[in-house]
C-alpha cells in the first residue's frame, strides 16, 4: 500500500509543505532521507519522530533519550486516514514538521515510489534560526537598504528566493540511492 502524507513545516507564514507518497513499510531512517530531501534540508543536525508523549530516535543518537527506531516502519506509528506525527530536525533551531496520513492507496505499476506530488514555497535555509529568524530573514532580503541585507546576502551566498518550489529537483532527488539526501540545497 502507498501512503500519501502532507508534511508541513510547522508555523511558517504562508505554510511551507510538500505531499508526498511512500511505502507503507517505509522505515524511519528512509523516511528522514525523504523528508530531508522532499524539504531540501542538508542532514546536518539531529532528528526525531513524535507520538504523543514518545520520542523515535535514530540508534545510539541519544542512548536512554527515546525509542530507538530502528528497523521501525511507518506504518507502525501512521496506520490511519487522518493520523499525525511529528518530525523535529536541528534542535537548535526547532525545524518541526506535523506529518498527516492523507490517504492510503494501492500502488500503481508505472509509478516509482517515494515521489513528491505537490508543495508550496522553499525550505529555510539551514542555521538560520528557526522559523520566525526565516521570517525575518525574508523581510530583510526584500529591502537591499536594510542594515543586515548585505551580510545576510553574503551569508546566503546570495538572493532568497521564499517561493521557489522545484518539483522536478525533488523528484529526481528521490529518484536517486539514498533518496538523493545531502546533495547541494535547491
Amino acid at each position: 500500500m502507498i501512503y500519501q502524507i502532507k508534511l508541513t513545516l510547522e508555523g511558517a507564514k504562508p505554510p511551507i509543505w510538500r505531499r508526498i507518497e511512500i511505502y507503507e513499510d517505509t522505515t524511519l531512517a528512509d523516511l528522514h532521507k525523504i523528508i530531508q530531501s522532499t524539504m531540501g534540508w542538508m542532514n546536518g543536525h539531529l532528528h526525531h519522530f513524535i507520538t504523543y508523549h514518545e520520542y523515535y530516535t535514530p540508534p545510539s543518537e541519544f542512548d536512554d533519550f527515546g525509542i530507538n527506531y530502528q528497523g521501525m516502519k511507518i506504518k507502525q506509528l501512521l496506520s490511519a486516514k487522518g493520523h499525525k506525527i511529528r518530525y523535529e530536525y536541528d534542535f537548535g533551531d526547532s525545524w518541526l514538521h506535523q506529518l498527516e496520513l492523507e490517504a492510503i492507496k494501492e500502488a500503481e505499476s508505472t509509478i516509482k515510489y517515494p515521489r513528491c506530488i505537490k508543495g508550496k514555497r522553499a525550505c529555510p535555509p539551514e542555521d538560520c534560526g528557526g522559523v520566525w529568524r526565516y521570517m525575518e530573514l525574508i523581510e530583510i532580503m526584500k529591502n537591499p537598504k536594510d542594515p543586515a541585507y548585505q551580510e545576510m546576502f553574503d551569508w546566503l551566498g546570495g538572493k532568497l528566493e521564499p517561493e521557489k518550489f522545484d518539483l522536478d529537483r525533488i523528484n529526481d532527488k528521490l529518484s536517486r540511492k539514498n533518496y538523493g539526501a545531502w546533495d547541494n540545497p535547491f
